[in-house]
């Protein structure tokens, strides 16, 4: 439990959090959201005594963090950035074991750990003795998390740690994270500025503003009772964006032709597919057509041999949405995504379509004849 009692955070005459008394129970996943400037990161950053409170407790499970040795807390507390920080000089492994480093764990403590982390988000295990250089910054993303996980930290601090990714890879490590804490039972604090992200991953949100808390609450709370203007002004966009294809799903609108790949294959065979489709990405199946990830022209450079089979380089961070989902929660990750459709999947993960952005300019355009 993290406790915040009559805190505050003042810098000169400005005042960066209001006072505040706030509880946050164990295992909940928390967002944190507010504009540029509301104290959000302010709030996140006085937990682990970054930075430290003007006045007022922070209290976790009962004792005050001001009591305690600083570098000690701050290790038992994990916390992710959005830049991820990983050490550029230092394994995957290496990476991962920086915080059970620090608090001298024996070997027999840290063994399996970094191999039992790395499977849980689902990347190879040879990545392990890999630089961070050779992997994409979704995979890099994924590390960062895991290392704030290594030292079985019940608490985990995120400051906007997927804000700088593109849409597709950011969605599937938001699904990736909410399944690790569920799984973990960890207490996540995750400071956003984005309210379908916010929506999406909490069990309650803490909306702020010039510092101060304007609401706390679940998100069905949230929705149905907004607290003020400010509130409302943050879910309009979103409600504005749900009245477009509310009841219509994802099946109906997908594409059934689908340019896959087998993960079996070699990058030869890929850029021969590419170029007899003229397409510029492939996405990527195993031998029962489950989706596992996909391969971008960008990825077939000169110095990869030909004959390396695809699932030594493909990327697995791709985002897929279910074919019976409404449209109308799909629209910001399509329409803002860089790529330019989202794979289809069914309940046991087969690909069965894609969703374009051009469909989904059609059925604006529909919407507005």
């Amino acid at each position: 439990m993290i406790e915040f009692i009559g805190v505050e955070k003042k810098y000169s005459a400005a005042t960066a959090v209001a006072q505040l008394d706030l509880t946050i129970d164990d295992n909940q996943f928390i967002c944190v959201i507010g504009t540029s400037g509301s104290g959000k990161t302010t709030l996140l950053r006085m937990i682990n005594r970054m930075i430290a409170p003007s006045t007022g407790t922070i209290k976790i499970n009962g004792q005050d963090t001001a009591k305690l040795n600083e570098d000690e807390l701050r290790r038992k507390i994990g916390y992710v950035i959005q830049n991820i920080g990983l050490f550029p000089h230092m394994s995957i492994r290496d990476n991962i074991m920086v915080v059970p480093g620090l608090l001298k764990w024996s070997a027999q403590q840290k063994q399996g750990i970094a191999e039992r982390l790395i499977e849980k988000v689902e990347l190879p295990l040879d990545y392990l003795e890999r630089k961070p250089k050779n992997l994409s910054g979704g995979q890099q993303q994924r590390i960062g998390v895991i290392r704030a996980l290594a030292a079985n930290q019940d608490i985990i601090l995120m400051d906007e740690p997927f804000g700088a990714l593109d849409p597709i890879t950011r969605e599937a490590l938001q699904e990736m994270i909410k399944r690790l804490q569920q799984e973990m039972q960890k207490t996540v604090i995750f400071v956003t500025h984005d309210i379908e992200e916010a929506l999406k991953l909490a069990d309650k949100i803490i909306i702020m503003d010039h510092g101060e808390v304007i609401q706390y609450d679940t998100v069905e709370t949230i929705i149905k009772q907004p607290a003020n203007a400010f509130v409302e002004e943050l879910l309009g966009k979103r409600k504005k964006q749900t009245s477009l294809g509310n009841e219509m799903q994802v099946r109906d609108l997908m594409c059934s032709e689908v340019e896959a790949v087998s993960l079996s294959k070699s990058i030869h065979a890929a850029m021969e597919q590419m170029t007899r489709k003229r397409v510029d990405t492939l996405l990527v199946v195993d031998d029962e057509n489950h989706l596992k990830g996909f391969i971008d022209i960008k990825d077939l450079n000169g110095s990869v041999p030909k004959e390396t089979n695809l699932y030594e380089i493909m990327r697995t961070d791709t985002a897929s949405v279910n074919q019976n989902e409404n449209v109308a929660d799909v629209v910001d990750p399509l329409l803002n995504m860089e790529l330019k459709y989202l794979p289809v999947v069914d309940d046991e993960n087969y690909l069965v379509g894609i969703l374009t952005r051009s469909s989904l300019v059609s059925l604006i355009y529909a919407q507005l004849k």
